[in-house]
């Protein structure tokens, strides 16, 4: 798990006595995470019946997932009101992914995210909005850094390294999320991909 917004946790209620009624499912979380489906209801009663287990992690701590797979958290700067926001590192046999759903702004951030990406042979990146003032309210109130901030860091960069970011994340105000859209066409001209429905990334 990432951290706790509404959308990043609601899903475990299907595994709950309504629902699923699941048996030991792990639960990958962050200490703050952690505490906070521990003592907030209803999630709690999953903990309590054992629907979920936790297993926490640790900021810039690598754990194996099995023979194949391995996966190291990382803080990054996003509105931490109930607990830490998380990015990932994901390393399977050949290749490297990152995946950031959820910051900020890139600048906010203790790492370069251009030399982050060159790092990896994949790059899932928050791709919320497009730009500002794409919807009616202050935009400083949910900050993420809006797509063009993102094309204009790599702009200098080659065009193998602009493929390997893969935009995630989406709201359904962003026309970059629509497929013949001229936004997601000039995206893609330069050489950046959108994430799509059933969308499989071999490591």
């Amino acid at each position: 798990m990432t951290h706790a917004h509404i959308g990043y946790y609601s899903g475990l209620m299907y595994f709950g006595r309504e629902a699923f009624g699941g048996k030991g499912i792990r639960i990958f979380t962050m200490p703050k995470m952690k505490a906070y489906l521990s003592t907030n209801g209803p999630w709690n009663q999953l903990v309590k019946l054992g629907n979920i287990v936790f297993t926490e992690l640790a900021h810039q701590t690598t754990i194996a997932l099995n023979n194949h797979l391995k996966v190291t958290p990382f803080v990054v700067p996003h509105r931490d009101e109930f607990s830490e926001t998380v990015g990932y590192k994901i390393a399977g046999k050949q290749k490297t992914a990152l995946f950031i759903p959820d910051i900020n702004k890139w600048a906010k951030w203790s790492e370069d995210i251009v030399e982050e990406v060159k790092k990896v042979d994949i790059a899932f990146l928050d791709a919320t909005f497009l730009k500002s003032g794409e919807v009616n309210r202050p935009m400083s109130e949910i900050p993420h850094p809006f797509i063009e901030e993102t094309v204009g860091l790599f702009k200098n960069e080659t065009f193998a390294t602009k493929q390997k970011v893969i935009f995630i994340h989406f709201n359904h105000t962003n026309h970059a999320l629509q497929e013949n859209s001229t936004e997601r066409k000039t995206l893609e001209k330069e050489g950046f991909r959108v994430a799509f429905e059933g969308m499989q990334i071999g490591l």
